[in-house]
């Protein structure tokens, strides 16, 4: 049957499924990603006349990150939809991920009838308190005629307030018959913010000396890069990508410095820290994103802070401000710029010594990160002698990250996993448009590259598509190759293979004298493995292979449509711990726990 994009006009007699899909449609959905179930089958019997592809994954967890990788490739929602009960609570941990990442998806949780609610059966459970902390807004379906009002409510709620909603829908209420008129898209303008807080900033950037912006997320999801660019220019101040958001200006302009937090940029730093004011550009100036690294603490003490936030209630949250200003990132920089004018600012006679300086920190930091080969704490220099001795040639996770950077593709998307080498690799990843850098943001969870990598090349096939993933993490998510395999959505997986839990152990090193528990893992060859399920494999243990090997698996993916895992071995040499912040030297009072101190 051939498939329809048309929407039914007017009041129209339909059954309660046939106005989901209806409405599923007139929102532009053209991918759904799920495991089938009888919960809504339905309505699944109809996806594909209606124009619609449900894409079957491996897991549930899977399918919310690649909802969540397909929105924030596409700018648009990314839906998902599973069996009711268990497959809905699978889903949990990744729309937690989309939370914290402002996405816009939507997750339909079919859920038991109406007549068995309350009796313990089949596959029951109460599925609205279990996303309560991480959506924006659950829309429950509690009379089939509300099929397309609630249904549409929840796509407009997930674009209005950027952050996932739930569409929970009792699964005896895909029958019946209704009479119903299918809503349309209902789009709200932000707006720049409030005039007199605009004209607050204006004045303030005007008199500044020394003026930084922090380029956040909000930037790529209002499409305002070039926004801030002209702004950044006309000031003359160094761009700062916020944490996690190095596609938030591109890396080949020169006021463009890096990322700040864990793992950031040395020349963002310094530069942040002589700082007099700080546009704050999109942001919600998140704790783990402002932390100290490198032994610096950069952030300005004495710096008035301009915050520009969408969600009024992230203004001041976090950081001190001076003004906030509650409005759309874009619209804001060019409010701002507009206000500033040709007007003379206090910082136009230092912009030639601003960009020199500018130009140094970023030179330094370079040389650094390719003088950086690999990691000189005590454990690490242990984990390089042994890996001389082991059988193979184990590389510097450092000297990899640097290979992979110089070897990647124009317009590549990129996604890390949570891990130690995952996290060292924001200091080398640069990208030159929006929509190009995802990661599981301040949720930090496992499994989340792959699946939200092939969801983002199945929005965006003419990109090619990459994700970074540690052996631990990998073994959580490497079933969804199959998903890409199945589905022809090619995408290229570098696994770093250091038979550990790196991040957790490094806190072992520096907090419980080397007493590594639970923190060592044996492998499989993961190139095996991914042949096994139809993909390429290529293992890789010497330097001068590691660049060769990332076009090679890129070119399969763009020209033959194949998906490839990229295995490193990687020596066990660790960087910087995630959690500094939070833990401290271990104290001891019973006797038998004395020696572990």
């Amino acid at each position: 049957m051939a498939a329809s994009r048309t929407v039914a006009e007017g009041v129209t007699k339909m059954t309660p499924s046939e106005a989901f899909v209806e409405t599923l449609v007139s929102y532009g959905v053209t991918d759904m990603f799920g495991i089938m179930g009888s919960a809504f089958m339905d309505a699944m019997d109809i996806f594909a006349p209606a124009g619609i592809r449900l894409i079957p994954v491996v897991h549930e967890q899977g399918a919310a990150h690649m909802a969540d990788g397909y929105a924030r490739s596409s700018g648009r929602h990314g839906v998902v939809i599973a069996q009711n009960g268990p497959g809905i609570s699978n889903c949990v941990t990744a729309i937690a991920a989309a939370f914290w990442a402002h996405t816009p998806v939507v997750i339909v949780t079919p859920e038991t009838g109406t007549m068995g609610q309350g009796l313990g059966g089949f596959q029951e459970a109460q599925q609205l308190p279990m996303f309560q902390e991480f959506v924006k807004y659950a829309g429950h379906v509690n009379n089939n005629k509300r099929m397309a009002e609630i249904t549409a409510r929840c796509f407009d709620r997930a674009m209005r307030d950027m952050g996932p909603t739930q569409l929970n829908i009792p699964r005896d209420f895909f029958y019946g018959e209704i009479e119903v008129e299918i809503p349309k898209p209902l789009p709200l303008e932000r707006g720049p913010g409030g005039g007199h807080a605009l004209d607050q900033a204006a004045e303030m950037l005007a008199n500044a000396q020394f003026p930084v912006i922090v380029s956040g997320g909000g930037v790529v999801m209002a499409d305002g890069v070039d926004a801030c660019k002209a702004l950044a220019e006309r000031l003359g101040a160094p761009v700062v990508n916020s944490y996690l958001h190095n596609d938030s200006f591109p890396a080949s302009h020169p006021l463009w410095t890096g990322p700040l937090g864990y793992q950031g940029s040395k020349a963002a730093m310094n530069l942040i820290s002589k700082a007099d004011v700080v546009l704050a550009l999109g942001t919600r100036l998140g704790p783990f994103g402002t932390l100290p690294q490198h032994g610096m603490d950069y952030w300005p003490k004495n710096a008035k802070i301009i915050q520009v936030d969408a969600d009024s209630d992230q203004i001041g949250l976090v950081k001190k401000v001076t003004v906030g200003i509650c409005g759309d990132a874009k619209e804001a920089a060019e409010a701002l710029l507009e206000r500033i004018g040709g007007r003379t600012l206090a910082s136009d006679a230092t912009k030639e010594q601003r960009a020199a300086e500018i130009k140094a920190q970023k030179e330094a930091w370079e040389k650094e990160l390719t003088d950086w080969i690999h990691e000189t704490d005590p454990f690490s220099l242990d984990m390089i002698a042994e890996a001389e001795k082991e059988e193979g040639n184990w590389l510097h996770p450092r000297q990899v990250l640097r290979e992979l950077e110089k070897a990647m593709p124009p317009r590549v998307m990129v996604s890390t996993d949570i891990g130690n080498i995952c996290a060292v690799s924001n200091s080398y990843l640069r990208f030159e448009e929006p929509r190009s850098f995802f990661a599981p943001m301040s949720w930090g969870n496992c499994g989340y590259s792959l699946p939200t990598m092939i969801g983002a090349k199945a929005a965006s096939q003419d990109r090619p598509a990459v994700a970074y993933a540690g052996d631990g993490a990998w073994a959580m998510s490497m079933g969804e190759i199959l998903t890409a395999v199945r589905h022809d959505i090619p995408v290229t997986a570098v696994v770093f293979h250091n038979r550990q839990w790196g991040a957790e152990k490094k806190n072992q090193v520096d907090f419980y004298s080397r007493r590594f528990v639970a923190d060592e893992l044996i492998n499989p060859s993961f190139a095996d493995v991914a042949r096994s399920m139809g993909a390429e494999g290529i293992t890789v243990d010497k330097l001068e292979d590691v660049g060769p090997a990332l076009k090679k698996a890129i070119d399969m993916q763009m020209n033959d449509r194949k998906t490839t895992v990229i295995e490193i071995m990687c020596t066990r040499e660790l960087g910087d711990p995630f959690r500094r912040d939070a833990l401290s030297k271990p104290v001891r009072f019973l006797d038998k726990y004395k020696d572990y101190v």
